[in-house]
């Protein structure tokens, strides 16, 4: 094992050291983590049908960055309107987000990612056909509930469904769906533009309709997740589910018996809300870890990034909206590369590593464009090579963030909670989430204006500094651990992730023996 940033630990697994024939016996009589064939694929599929909500929010966050510019000479919306409309979709999510908790519980997780994608078509289609500001943001209310109706639903079945072994995996998929999406956004924005100024904007947002039809397919094909079934006292059904998503009928019953277990335990406490607001210290650390993750990845400005990508390439000196809304698809195209890499690599590498690579780099890049753009402003800089400069780092931070803190919020958010808080637990992380986007959504023209374009990334590549720190202090390496054994963890170990030295994972004291 490795410590901060790959120091070797003075500590290695048990099973790193086991004596090669009881490896291969171990291997003959299935252990390991390998999963079978057809249980994967199945589960592949199940997390990618279910992932498919994901590209309602990256559409409509990669589509509002070149909408905006034809909303405003079609609607004659001002600055702060556009602050508004831009950036009161994360608030609004929060909204579903955190209703997607109770609802989830009660109809299943299965259902509720249907429901987002009905609530979703209807805000689209009010959009799509809104003739003034006012009836817009009704539009974008609608669809805003939606899309955190999804945000929080599809992390929490995939990891329900999924072997420890290729949970970290397929729970990325819905940040590589977010990614597509606003690939498509931009996409669409550079396809559109040529048309009247009073239409292109409503066909693009009209285009982002399709994605969600295609949910009453998957309704048809997902099965529901193991574990809301046996809290709902279905354990015949859940042993069914579990039979298809397991290598082996051992491994399921293993499986359904854990859940069980933890059924139970939801079921002597219901106030999950109130234990959430007076969290246990074992709850309380959970709580750190997740909730910070989820804060730092919009507090870096990613959001302010994608959805304001074309200011900020005017600012550097690029003048034609074609030219802008090219660069953007570049944008777009980095990040929906770099978060397939980080898919393939979060269940071998670990989460924590890839979070490290990720901040680091982010830290790198902003500081970079903050220099940049200074020095263009004061006329230390040629022109071209502000351009480049500003294109490459834009594009390295979505490379960076897609890499680790883009996918791995909701990996961690969906796996390190107890059962009986999973749900609210993972939508309070979202509304945190969402505040954080939206407040810097909402506020960065504004601080553009105040403080200069420059200014702004400053403080966003000081923040991502200290998310550097966050990551080694308070967040656990989780790969390769079930859900349970997670659980389990926090309450074992005495802090975080990283807090004395990094020395031992969490989780791994019943596998560790000292290097003589």
């Amino acid at each position: 094992m490795r410590g901060f940033l790959g120091r070797k630990s003075r500590y290695v697994r048990m099973d790193d050291v086991l004596p090669q024939e009881q490896e291969g016996m171990e291997a003959a009589a299935g252990g390991g983590v390998h999963v079978r064939g057809g249980a994967r694929r199945y589960v592949f599929f199940c997390s990618v049908f279910a992932s498919l909500n994901h590209i309602l929010l990256g559409y409509d966050v990669g589509v509002m960055s070149g909408c905006i510019i034809f909303i405003q000479k079609d609607l004659h919306i001002n600055e702060v309107q556009q602050e508004v409309l831009v950036g009161c979709l994360s608030f609004i999510s929060l909204l579903g987000s955190l209703a997607a908790g109770r609802t989830s519980d009660a109809i299943g997780r299965k259902w509720t990612i249907g429901l987002a994608a009905a609530i979703f078509q209807v805000g689209a289609a009010v959009m799509t056909l809104a003739s003034s500001f006012t009836v817009l943001m009704a539009g974008r209310l609608l669809a805003g509930i939606g899309i955190g109706f999804g945000l929080m639903v599809a992390p929490v079945y995939i990891s329900e469904i999924s072997p420890a072994a290729l949970r970290g995996c397929f729970a990325s998929f819905p940040e590589i769906f977010i990614s597509l999406g606003i690939l498509l956004g931009y996409v669409s924005n550079l396809a559109f533009a040529g048309l009247p100024d009073h239409i292109n904007w409503r066909v693009m947002l009209a285009a982002g309709i399709l994605p969600s039809i295609s949910i009453a397919f998957v309704l048809m094909v997902i099965p529901e997740s193991p574990r809301w079934l046996v809290m709902q006292g279905r354990t015949s059904d859940a042993r069914t589910v579990l039979l298809k998503v397991t290598e082996t009928e051992e491994a399921a019953q293993e499986r359904l018996a854990e859940i069980e277990e933890s059924a139970r335990a939801t079921a002597v406490d219901k106030a999950v809300w109130r234990e959430l607001m007076r969290p246990s210290p074992v709850v309380l650390r959970m709580l750190v870890a997740g909730l910070g993750v989820m804060f730092f990845q919009q507090a870096t400005g990613i959001d302010a990034l994608v959805y304001y990508s074309p200011t900020i390439f005017r600012d550097a000196g690029i003048a034609s909206e074609g030219q802008l809304l090219a660069a953007t698809v570049a944008v777009g195209l980095s990040k929906t590369v770099f978060i397939v890499i980080a898919i393939a690599l979060v269940d071998h590498v670990g989460r924590k590593p890839l979070l490290y690579i990720s901040t680091i780099g982010i830290t790198a890049c902003l500081a970079t464009l903050a220099a940049t753009l200074s020095l263009l402003a004061r006329g230390a800089l040629p022109g071209g090579v502000a351009i480049a400069l500003a294109i490459m780092t834009v594009c390295g931070f979505v490379a960076f963030f897609s890499v680790g803190i883009g996918p791995i919020n909701m990996v961690l958010s969906s796996e390190i909670y107890p059962l009986r808080l999973r749900a609210q637990a993972v939508a309070t992380g979202l509304a945190v989430n969402r505040l954080t986007s939206g407040a810097v959504a909402m506020s960065f023209l504004s601080i553009c204006r105040a403080v200069s374009v420059s200014g702004a990334f400053t403080v966003f590549a000081a923040i991502s500094a200290l998310s550097v720190l966050f990551v080694y202090r308070f967040v656990p390496e989780t790969s390769g651990k079930s859900l349970e054994q997670i659980e389990s963890l926090f309450g074992a170990s005495g802090g975080g992730g990283g807090g004395g030295g990094g020395e031992v994972e969490l989780g791994d004291g019943e596998h560790l023996v000292h290097k003589r």
